[in-house]
């Protein structure tokens, strides 16, 4: 069984910057492609960013290019997202996602899920 667990979120001002990490049980992480998105209250859950096995590709939504990177550590089995540059319409819950291929910016695509770690981002 997989199982994901984010940490990091918070209450930052906007401008701010924040790193969000999802730590993923088993010895099976780097076999998997990973992913963040996202869900602001009152909308759908949208992509924001994927990585490959390795952390060789990374993938991102247009509008987080520049502003966000995604990165891997596969020895311990952690996703990062680092996000910098915020502004109040980043406030959302980031979940991180994890799957058997890599790259889609289809929730479906993606076989486990953690929690979530809510971000808030001040005016």
């Amino acid at each position: 069984q997989v199982q994901l667990v984010e940490s990091g979120g918070g209450l930052v001002q906007a401008g701010g910057s924040l790193r969000v990490s999802c730590g993923v049980s088993g010895r099976t992480f780097r076999t998997y492609g990973m992913a963040w998105f996202r869900q602001a209250p009152g909308k759908e859950r949208e992509f924001v960013s994927a990585i490959d096995w390795y952390g060789a590709r990374t993938y991102y939504a247009d509008s987080f290019k520049g502003r966000f990177t995604i990165s891997r550590d596969n020895a311990k089995n952690t996703v990062y997202l680092q996000m910098n540059s915020l502004n109040p319409e980043d406030t959302a819950v980031y979940y991180c996602a994890a799957g058997t291929r890599y790259g889609s910016r289809e929730s479906g695509q993606y076989e486990y899920w953690g929690q979530g770690t809510q971000v808030t981002v001040s005016s």
